[in-house]
């Protein structure tokens, strides 16, 4: 599998000076060595280093062999939603999901993911409780992938107001599992810029490139529910309501 650059990217926050087009090719092509190993996470997460042509940088890198067996996931398949999600992102403009490929690594295939600087002063919890517009585009991403662990540690704050989100394993289920610390736009209608990306999505998604994308990484179902999904959006014109049955945020929710 692979990723290919987006021309809705242009430049990417907290990376040095990385363009979109150079991480990706540096994602795919770059030699990784392991530097260490970052234990707070749930399954094997790799901290490397990726060098290309000259070119540098850290990345996380996820083998799926390092996947621990989820009861409402296949086994498997964590890697490729990670990697599906960073293609919707891509296809949203918002740059929410960092760069992020499916390939070959030193444990084998998984997910390698450009490493994000962040803002070392950054309250998290100052920033889910307030009203950043980057969360809100955030916000309805989260409904489109249906993630099912929107954290917050899972939101990487930049010093310029910018705001990635990362560990997207457990998204695209069929079922909705919609799990997030981020529910204070619930019920507000969607911005006009919001309603015309998800317009866009939908498009992309039925007959597209995005679509041809998401159906390499899952399955047809999968992404016929995630069509459903944007156009659930459109049709309500708001941002969902948490629902009755499932835990509306998750545990831990730092």
């Amino acid at each position: 599998m692979s990723a290919e650059s987006d021309p809705r990217l242009s430049s990417l926050p907290g990376t040095s000076g990385l363009d979109d087009a150079t991480a990706l090719r540096l994602l795919r092509e770059g030699v990784i060595e392991v530097a260490g190993r970052l234990v707070e996470a749930t399954n094997m997460t790799l901290y490397c280093t990726i060098r290309l042509d000259g070119i540098a940088a850290e990345c996380v890198y996820k083998p799926v062999r390092g996947e621990r067996p989820l009861w409402d996931f296949p086994d498997g398949t964590l890697a490729a939603r990670e990697v599906a999600a960073f293609e919707v992102s891509a296809a949203t403009g918002w740059q929410i999901v960092p760069p992020s490929v499916y390939r070959d690594g030193p444990f084998g295939p998984g997910m390698c993911q450009l490493w994000i600087d962040t803002d070392p002063e950054a309250d998290l919890m100052a920033l889910i409780r307030g009203r950043n517009p980057a969360l809100r585009r955030m916000a309805i991403f989260d409904a489109v992938v249906n993630n099912a662990d929107r954290k917050g540690g899972h939101l990487l704050p930049l010093p310029d107001g910018h705001v990635y989100g990362v560990d997207h394993g457990v998204c695209f289920s069929e079922e909705d599992k919609l799990r997030t610390v981020l529910w204070q736009w619930r019920g507000k209608p969607l911005p006009r810029e919001a309603v015309n990306v998800l317009a866009r999505l939908e498009r992309e998604i039925e007959r597209g490139r995005l679509g041809r994308r998401l159906r390499e990484l899952l399955t047809l179902q999968e992404v016929e529910a995630t069509w459903e999904r944007v156009r659930r959006l459109l049709s309500t014109g708001i941002h969902p309501y948490p629902s009755d049955d499932w835990p509306a945020i998750p545990w831990p929710p730092i």
